[in-house]
């Protein structure tokens, strides 16, 4: 779990230096609000944009020595398919990329907040925002994170 920690840091400080427009939601967004939960990924919303685009894929380059980096495009995640799932050549963490949930939910809709870990500061959802993302989806899991959110934040 640590290595998980470690790898999301990591990437996450990578994203603030290239400037990246982003938000993390989420697994690792509940465990930052307190609410532990398992995850073995990294899901990130991220403004939809070409240039921003870019900055990520720059971000992901300072870490990884991988081209499949160049299959992240901004065709797809402006386009009519807006996630993609990246898998580091390296470590076990997976990234999860949006740009927006379907009709429901785009980059410019979320709440943000910035926490801080081991001094790197996060870009975070908050509890509000994280709720209504979750609380209509089909996921099992994502009615449980949602009923987690409502006790822990009086939501709903």
């Amino acid at each position: 779990m640590r290595d998980l920690l470690d790898q999301s840091l990591q990437v996450i400080a990578a994203l603030n230096a290239a400037d990246v427009d982003y938000v993390v939601i989420g697994g690792v967004a509940m465990n930052l609000h307190g609410l532990v939960r398992a995850t073995e990924d990294l899901d990130l919303f991220i403004a939809a944009e070409a240039d921003n685009v870019e900055r990520l894929r720059r971000a992901l380059r300072s870490i990884y020595d991988d081209p499949c980096i160049d299959e992240i495009t901004a065709a797809d995640l402006c386009g009519d398919y807006p996630a993609v799932r990246y898998g580091p050549p390296t470590g076990s963490l997976y990234l999860d990329i949006l740009t927006r949930l379907g009709e429901a939910v785009r980059y410019e809709d979320l709440e943000v907040s910035v926490v801080e870990m081991e001094g790197v500061p996060i870009r975070v959802v908050t509890p509000r925002s994280l709720y209504a993302m979750k609380k209509g989806t089909v996921r099992p899991l994502d009615h449980a994170d949602a009923e987690a959110l409502r006790r822990a934040y009086g939501l709903g």
